[in-house]
């Protein structure tokens, strides 16, 4: 399968390149879900257009288990500030995370499979808008799972790649591996006035002093030390002249979690932490945004994507996911079906190689077919399995 997948390593990077150049955000796919629909079809593929907005649905194979591989396809409101012959040819607009990659690989996972005789069937999920969410705070994996695109679905694979680890390398392991997201949105609310009078005022400053120092806590000495948790502020704004106490500050942040328990308590504390507000004769509003759950990779599923990558790679370039608490939306596929994402090593030997996220992130493209052999073996395992 790896010798297969490196036969089609000019399409790879023919696709890879082109969607890096023509870049598009959120659920505005519309040229690169074009793309992406008619080459399935020429590829033989059962296509549905639309989906979730402007995912794409495609299909292979008969009765039977089925198998579904998640490509997201949207890039990210970044200047690019790289040079090569393939920068982004829309002004702040960029594949920086590498969902141009996914969306190359995942085509070529299908051009392979399409010559393949599978005992079940493969479908594809070509995802819009993993980045951000729409004005009702949906993200394309929520708008896709809720049009039906996991109905089904036995089983579920992703992968992302991953600058820090040498090429010819894969990252997989059961259990979180990401986090699950909120963010949260706050006003303080005090009692304006004169800056030289501030006896006559409810400083709202002075209420956030306290409630950032509270909410600072809550991991550090709320939470379990054993379990992965995140309250992170992002913005402090109020105020609009040096001599005016304002009448409200507005703060806004971010929580992150792998287990809902310690999701609801740091939904507890936090109000706890502003009442503080309250409790100093002010007053305060939160809400919340709620994003995507964690990713929780299934035992099993892992199991058979690490055989692959022994299988394909060698024992030797198999390692464990290096764990954070970004958010990845792909969880939300994963409360339909069973699944697990792995993590392909993509670091530009001899280069400086920048984060996910950077205006000069790039990848080495020899990792291309590396994965799309691991998705194609992984589905043809499944599909196998009694």
């Amino acid at each position: 399968m790896l010798k297969q997948a490196h036969a089609i390593s000019e399409e790879l990077i023919e696709w890879r390149r082109d969607f890096h150049m023509h870049p598009e955000v959120g659920f505005e796919l519309h040229r690169t879900a074009k793309i992406v629909a008619d080459e399935l079809e020429k590829m033989g593929y059962r296509v549905r257009r639309g989906v979730g907005k402007t995912g794409v649905v495609a299909e292979i194979g008969e009765e039977g288990k089925v198998i579904a591989i998640r490509a997201d396809m949207d890039a990210l409101p970044i200047l690019e500030q790289n040079e090569h012959e393939y920068v982004s040819q829309t002004p702040g607009t960029m594949h920086a995370c590498g969902h141009d990659s996914h969306t190359a690989m995942a085509l070529g996972a299908a051009l392979l499979l399409s010559k393949e005789k599978l005992s079940g069937c493969v479908r594809f999920l070509f995802q819009p808008c993993e980045e951000t969410t729409d004005e009702e705070g949906k993200s394309g994996a929520q708008r896709m799972a809720a049009e039906g695109a996991m109905d089904g679905v036995d089983f579920v694979i992703a992968q992302h790649v991953d600058p820090l680890s040498p090429v010819g390398t894969i990252g997989i392991n059961a259990g979180p591996s990401s986090g699950g997201v909120d963010s949260w949105y706050a006003v303080i609310k005090g009692k304006g006035g004169h800056g030289a009078h501030p006896d006559k005022t409810i400083d709202p400053f002075y209420l956030s002093a306290h409630v950032i120092l509270a909410l600072n806590g809550i991991v550090s000495r709320r939470i379990n030390p054993f379990e992965p948790a995140v309250v992170s502020i992002g913005s402090v704004n109020g105020g609009f002249t040096e001599n005016v106490i304002p009448e409200s500050i507005n703060i806004t942040g971010t929580l992150r979690f792998t287990d809902e328990k310690v999701h609801q308590q740091i939904v507890a504390e936090m109000k706890r932490a502003f009442d503080i507000a309250k409790a100093l004769g002010g007053d305060y509003e939160l809400r919340y945004e709620i994003g995507g759950p964690p990713m929780i990779n299934d035992k099993w599923v892992s199991e058979v994507i690490e055989k692959a990558g022994r299988d394909l790679l060698g024992a030797e370039n198999v390692h464990e996911i290096h764990k954070t608490l970004g958010a990845e939306d792909f969880g939300e596929f994963m409360k339909h079906a069973p699944g697990a994402m792995f993590t392909l090593g993509t670091q530009k030997k001899g280069h400086e190689n920048y984060l996910l996220h950077h205006p000069k992130f790039d990848l080495d493209e020899r990792a291309l077919p590396i994965g799309t052999a691991i998705l194609v073996e992984t589905a043809k395992r499944f599909l196998l399995q009694k």
